[in-house]
């Protein structure tokens, strides 16, 4: 499914009755990665799973701001009737989440932080982000494709999780890759605006998370007012995709807490 925003064109998939989820995804994917979500969580909420600027079916257009997704996000969420919504987002997906929420709060019933940290990007971090664009705008995602899924997976990630993630990575396409690293070497620290965050907020975390550890994720619900923290065993970075049983109960349990 798509809408027409004033960035252009935006697809999304949507499944589901009650309160309103919308989810983000990580970098490098798409809506895709939420399907395990979509089948699981529909008896409880309607999701909606956007495709953020190039990933998907949504185009290419930048170069953008993470600020710029958050207002993308708003449009389709406007769009499709729905102003008061709970967000959730995985990684990167994290990251516009938290920016939609310094933009947009009043909308927001609750927040999922997935797999996804506060802090800005340390020097070496955005360098590294600005040196995987510029290689994969030369060379293709070759690259990526051959490291990244050993890097986001727990050790225990089954055969078909790994080529199912690896299938993903070669779909991305290079230009979006290389505008989502940029966008995301120049975020701000939501570090500080958390203890102001009032509003419910489940932090999840794979338990093998290697990129956002779950030390990092314990440090985001220390700071929140309003918190739960659940960790995913048997998952890394991609929490939802490798254990999505465990993703869909702690999600379900919060969406009920909320509704009480």
């Amino acid at each position: 499914m798509q809408v027409q925003l004033s960035s252009g064109t935006v697809t999304y998939r949507e499944r589901g009755v009650g309160p309103t989820l919308a989810l983000l995804h990580a970098f490098p994917f798409s809506s895709e990665m939420w399907e395990p979500q979509l089948a699981g969580l529909e008896d409880v909420a309607r999701v909606v799973a956007i495709d953020m600027r190039g990933f998907g079916g949504t185009p290419v257009a930048g170069p953008y701001t993470l600020e710029d997704l958050a207002r993308d996000v708003a449009e389709v969420m406007d769009a499709l009737g729905h102003e008061r919504f709970v967000l959730g987002g995985l990684s990167m997906g994290g990251y516009v989440a938290l920016a939609f929420e310094r933009l947009f709060g009043h909308r927001l019933q609750g927040l999922v932080l997935a797999d996804t940290k506060a802090a800005a990007d340390t020097p070496a971090a955005r360098e590294h982000r600005y040196h995987v664009a510029a290689e994969v705008e030369a060379e293709g995602v070759a690259s990526l494709t051959a490291t990244m899924p050993n890097t986001l997976l727990a050790p225990v990630a089954s055969s078909d999780v790994r080529e199912r993630v690896r299938a993903w990575i070669e779909r991305a396409n290079p230009r979006a890759v290389a505008l989502a690293q940029r966008a995301m070497a120049e975020r701000p620290d939501s570090t500080e605006r958390l203890p102001r965050l009032t509003l419910p907020t489940l932090v999840v975390v794979g338990e093998a998370d290697a990129l956002t550890p779950p030390e990092e994720a314990e440090r985001m619900a220390a700071l929140l007012p309003d918190t739960r923290l659940v960790r995913i065993p048997h998952a890394g970075h991609l929490s939802n995709v490798e254990n999505p049983a465990a993703f869909n109960a702690a999600v379900r349990a919060f969406l009920g807490a909320i509704a009480r």
